[in-house]
């Protein structure tokens, strides 16, 4: 079975830092080797995601990495995206659910608050899917955005198989139940950092 692998850097980064802090990181290669030994050999992987368009050595480091083969590397295919800024003037609040004023607490009511999310991630995700179709037999996704949900629908209709390699929060249930697999990340986290103990793949340089 041909398997084709598709990340959502930003889903990754964002579990990684609500499970595991900043100074604990997933190891891109440790997390192939639990996706093949979980779910079988994978053909082909992408990793999508934003990034500034100013030069960053490190980052650079990271992704060059990142398409190193195997067993030095993860050997994952690299796309990024822009990042859009957009200006925030308020927030609901999830506890009261009322909206709330933002400010800059050194700007006197002057500063101008932006924000910035990803880019085109989500489309690119999809189009890889549907473009490589008649090339895969399983999609596994690294990913939990519902705006997914009418590719893998599409997908699934055609036959193909729809495993998700994910966190147990951030993943919308609308993926979770059209998937024929689902492999809990949360369920391997020392296994995926290398707090097993186990012999693993070097450390990412750069990530």
């Amino acid at each position: 079975m041909r398997r084709l692998w598709l990340i959502d850097a930003g889903y990754i980064h964002a579990n990684n830092l609500a499970l595991l802090g900043s100074q604990r990181r997933i190891d891109y290669l440790r997390l192939r080797e639990l996706i093949e030994h979980e779910l079988g050999a994978l053909w082909r992987g992408y990793f999508l995601n934003s990034a500034q368009d100013e030069p960053n050595e490190g980052r650079d480091r990271f992704h060059n990495w990142l398409q190193t083969a195997v067993p030095h590397g993860p050997n994952l295919i690299v796309k990024l995206y822009g990042l859009k800024s957009e200006r925030v003037r308020n927030a609901w609040c999830a506890d009261c659910g009322t909206k709330v004023d933002l400010r800059c607490p050194h700007g006197d009511g002057r500063h101008g608050l932006f924000n910035q999310r990803q880019m085109g991630v989500d489309v690119g995700l999809a189009s890889l899917a549907l473009i490589h179709r008649e090339r895969y037999d399983s999609l596994v996704l690294s990913s939990g955005d519902g705006d997914l949900l009418d590719a893998v629908e599409h997908l699934s209709e055609a036959g193909k198989r729809i495993e998700l390699a994910v966190f147990s929060t951030g993943v919308a249930t609308d993926l979770q139940a059209r998937s024929d697999r689902v492999l809990w990340l949360d369920d391997h986290l020392p296994a995926l950092t290398g707090e097993d103990g186990a012999a693993g793949p070097p450390t990412a340089p750069g990530g």
